[in-house]
């Protein structure tokens, strides 16, 4: 039978952690209302003149695709759906692990959902892939797992990690910010280098 010592520690590191949760301001989109899990958004870059809308990339012409965006501003590119990893939340937060999912079909038999890939060969940069994590850590899947971060001083202005330590709180990442990087002059999305600032658009 556990002590009142134990189940008062217990019950003292919940209500941390719901208090930690509260203060996960909500993301906004370009109109300033709440990112809400399962709703259509476009991600675009905050900056003109850095590459359009997120989309799907052919980088081989062989599956899987990778995360990328259109080479220039403009109506293309694929929405995308966030479903937060914490159960019952339909608020997309700052700083929370939530899964990105892109709106769309594709010719590749699986999932659109964004995954830390591969380092590409030249920068030795992580790239990002789609499909769904088949390893599993100690509380799950967390290749499949990102964060949305406010940029400092900016409203409406976020940037993209991957950094999962919701997901897995005990495991150690070295973690990484989003940002683009070009490859036979295709915009893909990868960790480090230069991290690149976006918008939330409502579809």
């Amino acid at each position: 039978m556990m002590s009142m010592k134990l189940i008062g520690s217990i019950w003292l590191v919940m209500a941390m952690a719901t208090v930690a949760q509260a203060d996960n301001a909500a993301v906004l989109d370009t109109t300033g209302q709440a990112l809400q899990s399962g709703v259509d958004y476009y991600i675009k870059p905050a900056i003109t003149d850095n590459g359009g809308r997120f989309t799907l990339i052919d980088r081989n012409n062989s599956c899987p695709l990778y995360v990328g965006q259109e080479n220039t501003s403009g109506p293309e590119g694929f929405p995308v759906i966030f479903a937060p990893f914490e159960e019952g939340e339909t608020v997309v937060r700052e700083g929370r692990d939530q899964k990105i999912t892109f709106s769309a079909s594709t010719t590749c038999v699986q999932s659109t959902t964004w995954k830390l890939g591969e380092k590409q060969a030249e920068t030795q940069r992580w790239l990002i892939v789609t499909g769904s994590d088949e390893v599993e850590s100690p509380r799950g899947a967390t290749s499949n797992y990102f964060k949305i971060n406010k940029q400092a001083d900016f409203d409406g202005i976020y940037y993209l990690q991957w950094c999962p330590t919701e997901v897995c709180p005990i495991c150690r990442f070295i973690c990484g910010n989003v940002g683009a990087l070009v490859e036979n002059d295709k915009r893909l999305l990868a960790l480090d280098g230069s991290v690149l600032p976006v918008v939330f658009e409502r579809a």
